[in-house]
C-alpha cells in the first residue's frame, strides 16, 4: 500500500450502474467483463494510449454501500471521438491510495482486496477508484492488478 498523487488519466469504455446491495454488483460486473471481450470492446475504442484494461468506480450516490457506477475501458489521449454505446470519463488529477493484488484472478483475490478495502479508514474521497489490468495480469493463475483508491 502506498500513497501517490497521479495526473488526470482519460478513459472510454463501457458502464453499468450497480450497487453492491443484495449481490447486484456481483451479477452486473461480470456481465460487463463478458461483453468486453464477447463484443471485442478494447479494439473499438479509438486513440488508446495502451491495451491496458481499466475497471473505474465512480459516480458514487453516497459511498460503497450506494449505487454507483462501473466503467471499464482503456485509456486514451482524448475524448474526441466517443464511439456509440460508450462513455468517457475523466479521472480527476489527486492523490489515490494503490494496493497491488497478486495471485489467482479465477479465486476472487481482488473482490477479496476490495472487501478489504470496505474495511480501512482510508478517508475516501469517492470519486473516481480504479483498477489497472496490465500485461501482468493476462495469466489470471498468476496475475497482478492494481487497485486505486481516490483519498482526500
Amino acid at each position: 500500500m502506498e500513497e501517490l498523487k497521479m495526473e488526470e488519466i482519460l478513459v472510454i469504455g463501457i458502464a453499468v450502474e450497480t450497487s453492491n446491495e443484495k449481490g447486484k454488483a456481483a451479477l452486473d460486473i461480470p456481465k460487463l467483463w463478458e461483453r468486453f471481450f464477447s463484443e471485442n470492446i478494447g479494439q473499438q475504442i479509438p486513440n488508446k494510449v495502451s491495451e491496458e484494461i481499466i475497471a473505474i468506480y465512480t459516480h458514487y450516490e453516497s459511498d460503497f454501500t450506494g449505487a454507483y457506477t462501473t466503467i471499464l475501458g482503456c485509456k486514451v489521449h482524448n475524448l474526441s471521438q466517443i464511439p456509440e454505446g460508450m462513455v468517457g470519463h475523466k479521472i480527476e488529477k489527486q492523490t489515490f491510495t494503490k494496493f497491488e493484488v497478486k495471485g489467482d484472478l479465477t479465486q476472487g483475490i481482488v473482490y477479496q482486496q476490495w472487501v478489504n478495502i470496505w474495511e480501512m479508514d482510508l478517508n475516501r474521497a469517492y470519486t473516481s477508484d480504479f483498477e489497472i489490468y496490465r500485461q501482468t495480469a493476462q495469466n489470471a493463475a498468476e496475475a497482478q492488478v492494481d487497485i486505486f483508491i481516490a483519498i482526500k
